[in-house]
């Protein structure tokens, strides 16, 4: 009797788990013993550590994310989402895509023996007066390729209005959440930006106000409190403003105010103020802890529950380094936890014994720009070059797959001999604008 094997998320740990899963069990799935289904809502996996220099030009958008059926031969992918699991019955409700026009959906019942719970997390808001009309995220590629498109733009309005008001508001970027995705997106297009006023004679890298709001008193906690410190006197250096212990209290209209009391307009507003895990957790029979996050063992089994793994950023792995605690939501332990957890679903289709998982945290690196970065690598501290350097090289290491190494290292090797492209295509965001002008009868 064959065993069905429902995986749910395509990021790096669905990926990675599928992967593994092809290698250790090659010949079952070869035979119809094992039968794999992924679902995920798009049909690539997004290396998340490089969509700041996605967004700054340095890297091409399509090479910081994978194609999980051109990796994945032989896994059933289904495109759409899983709205609802009965673990109990091995049943998952899933909605895929009927029509190009993206509605209505299918509904599709899936019946599974062994579940692979990773969909990983979305991005945690606020009830903040104007944050849903005038904000966007940073977690994915598309994301990343409309700031780029979009501050670009910004430049474009500036220097074609002649109204103070409107050149000042264009100009001014503000971004709330001092954590990586905050402080690497900053820095990566604040780099761009400043780097592409030199194209734009009415403009000046200094006429550009850039914002970081924090609501603690640190940025970046995971490289240490000094080189914390270090990186917000890097960053006020480059004239940033880093407003610690400061909230965003509305954003109505594009007017920012802060809890500080300050009002200023600003055509652009990003939120990276920490994530949360998918809703799709309280659709699910699997125990949540008090944050909902999936329990799990260190084994990355669901606790307490039988045919079930999990990892990632929904799941609360204990970190077995640090007694009582819980592995950070990092790509650090994602990419670990991806192989273990890969191991481990074979092994216990097998009837073998589980292995636990066990890293001990190496340390962060974090990106500021071209050759600029900040970093704690078992308790060295480097800043500067040799930190980018070592951002490069570490996340190039855990891009999946040699053609996605290779088209990286080919961008940055073309960047060394030729400037970034300071092109704004923001009507691919409109696709049919045009066409629908010219049918308009006059």
């Amino acid at each position: 009797m064959s065993k069905h094997v429902l995986i749910v998320g395509g990021g790096y740990v669905g990926m990675y788990t599928a992967l593994r899963l092809r290698k250790k069990m090659r010949r079952q799935l070869k035979s119809g013993e094992l039968k794999i289904t992924m679902v995920a809502p798009q049909s690539y996996m997004t290396y998340q550590p490089f969509l700041p220099e996605a967004a700054a030009g340095n890297l091409e958008p399509r090479h910081v994310v994978v194609s999980l059926r051109r990796v994945l031969p032989g896994v059933t992918i289904l495109n759409g989402r899983v709205t609802e699991i009965d673990h109990a019955g091995r049943k998952a409700t899933v909605e895929v895509v009927e029509r190009a026009d993206a509605e209505p959906y299918e509904v599709r019942t899936i019946d599974y023996d062994t579940l692979v719970f990773c969909p990983g997390s979305i991005s945690r808001t606020l009830p903040i007066p104007g944050l849903a009309e005038h904000g966007i995220g940073f977690k994915t590629v598309a994301e990343a390729i409309y700031l780029r498109n979009h501050v670009l733009r910004q430049l474009d309005i500036a220097a074609s209005s002649t109204c103070p008001e409107s050149r000042r508001q264009a100009l001014t970027f503000v971004f709330v959440g001092g954590g990586y995705a905050g402080v690497e997106a900053l820095a990566e297009l604040e780099d761009m930006a400043r780097d592409a006023c030199r194209y734009y004679p009415d403009l000046k890298g200094d006429s550009m106000r850039w914002v970081l709001v924090e609501a603690s008193d640190k940025i970046l906690p995971e490289v240490g409190e000094d080189m914390g410190k270090w990186t917000v006197e890097a960053l006020r250096g480059r004239g940033i403003e880093v407003r610690l212990k400061t909230l965003l209290k509305s954003a109505e209209n594009r007017e920012i105010v802060l809890s500080d009391g300050e009002k200023f307009g600003a055509g652009t507003l990003v939120w990276t103020a920490g994530v949360k895990p998918n809703p799709l957790v309280k659709k699910t029979d699997l125990p949540l802890d008090d944050k909902d996050r999936v329990k799990a063992t260190a084994e990355l089994t669901v606790d307490g529950v039988e045919d079930a793994f999990t990892a990632g950023d929904i799941a609360a792995v204990p970190d077995l380094t640090e007694p009582g605690q819980f592995c950070a939501p990092n790509a650090q332990h994602a990419v670990r936890q991806a192989k273990v957890l890969g191991d481990n679903v074979a092994a216990a289709l097998r009837g073998r014994e589980l292995k636990a998982y066990k890293h001990a945290y190496a340390g962060s690196v974090a990106s500021l720009g071209l050759h600029k970065g900040v970093a704690q690598i078992y308790g060295v501290k480097l800043r500067g070059l040799p930190a980018w350097f070592i951002h490069r090289t570490y996340h190039l290491s855990r891009l999946p797959t040699v053609n996605r190494k290779a088209r990286v290292t080919a961008d940055w090797t073309l960047a060394l001999f030729f400037s970034r492209e300071v092109v704004s295509l923001g009507t691919l965001q409109r696709p049919r604008e045009e066409f629908e002008l010219a049918t308009k009868k006059y």
